[in-house]
């Protein structure tokens, strides 16, 4: 069975080039396309694709049902496989058009990628994401050591995720002069933090409690007065490796230079509520954690629109639809409570979703007038 196909890989690096330039599609984006495509070749034998015929798209959708996972010997699960498949559907649906396959493809053909209205549905489904609660993240923070350098960092990682909800990337990428103590304030600047999707947005300081606020800011004067760091040297660097006295390679201060990517950051994380007893909650969850903070202390819907821009979201549909759902437990305590109390109505983010959507079909004249009206309670 051949395991190359010239021809196809000059096509895969055309429409690759495609993806990057047309699409503004990000690498990784073009490389989970890259493994689609590598999984259905061979699977398919690495045929041309000129040759590529409905029949090869059933099969493989039957291969992928058949397959497991290599970790845990458990089916694919439906998430994956339709990511797979809609990979390989706009491939084809893109390579009906290009010139010496336009004879040889059809453009319905690609159709035959889709799977069945109810694995869509289960692969879509929005499910749970577990998240550490306010509580959970100050006992981790009040049980971190603090004493070296290295551990001082570590804390002040954590902290400073809680007070921010920045991205783990974004984490590894700040600098000094990003952050204004001031001010209360970091500048998530895409010419020099990784943000998604290359955003610029500046973010205030969550109102969290604890003293997040204050191990972050003894972290900042440590850097700058007791290590003569300047607004270039990064916020969070890097772990110095030496060679130990036994002869191996040990931990031994701070390096200037900063992560080149995320990994030492969720590892931090990981150590930190290992040692504090409790499950591992990566970087990414803290921001379901302000978002129900955000919920309950939120006044009203001008309040909330600016916690949403702060977790950089243009829309509050995106903050609510992505982050709002409710923990099981706390979907029970409020319906609970509003069997005990029926006397004051409250609007909840489903409501909310449902009456933002409207005034953005009515326009801005409606969106300020709603602005300058009632409270809301969360």
């Amino acid at each position: 069975m051949a395991k190359h196909n010239a021809a196809n890989a000059r096509t895969k690096r055309e429409y690759f080039q495609y993806l990057k330039e047309a699409g503004r599609r990000s690498e990784a984006s073009i490389d989970a396309v890259a493994k689609a495509l590598d999984r259905f070749e061979q699977a398919n034998g690495h045929k041309d694709f000129r040759k590529f015929h409905r029949e090869q798209a059933v099969a493989f959708k039957r291969k992928l049902d058949a397959e497991r996972t290599v970790r845990t010997g458990k089916p694919l699960s439906r998430a994956t496989v339709n990511s797979t498949l809609s990979a390989l559907r706009a491939f084809f649906v893109w390579l009906a058009g290009q010139p010496g396959y336009k004879s040889c493809l059809r453009y319905g053909d690609a159709d035959y990628f889709n799977l069945p209205d109810t694995d869509v549905r289960i692969a879509k489904a929005v499910r749970h994401k577990p998240f550490p609660s306010l509580e959970q993240v100050h006992h981790v923070l009040a049980v971190m050591p603090c004493a070296t350098d290295i551990e001082k960092r570590n804390r002040a990682l954590v902290a400073f995720a809680l007070l921010t909800g920045a991205r783990d990337g974004a984490l590894a990428s700040f600098r000094l002069k990003h952050v204004d103590l001031q001010e209360g304030r970091v500048d998530q600047d895409a010419r020099d933090v990784q943000t998604k999707a290359s955003k610029t947005f500046s973010t205030w300081f969550f109102p969290v409690g604890g003293n997040a606020l204050e191990i972050v800011r003894d972290w900042c004067t440590h850097l700058r007065t007791a290590l003569l760091w300047g607004d270039e040297d990064p916020l969070f660097p890097a772990t110095r490796i030496a060679l130990g006295e036994s002869g191996g390679f040990v931990a031994a201060g701070l390096r200037r230079d900063g992560w080149t990517n995320a990994g030492p950051v969720r590892k931090i994380f990981a150590d930190a509520f290992a040692s504090a007893g409790l499950p591992y909650f990566n970087p990414h969850s803290f921001r379901d954690t302000l978002v129900q903070l955000g919920e309950r202390v939120c006044p009203n819907i001008e309040a909330f629109k600016a916690w949403s821009q702060n977790l950089g979201h243009a829309r509050a549909m995106t903050t609510l639809t992505s982050y709002g759902t409710l923990a099981p437990h706390r979907q029970a305590e409020l319906i609970r409570g509003m069997a005990a109390d029926q006397t004051a109505p409250a609007i909840y983010p489903a409501t909310l979703a449902q009456v933002m959507g409207l005034l953005q079909k009515l326009g801005a004249k409606a969106w300020h007038s709603l602005l300058a009206g009632r409270r809301w309670r969360c």
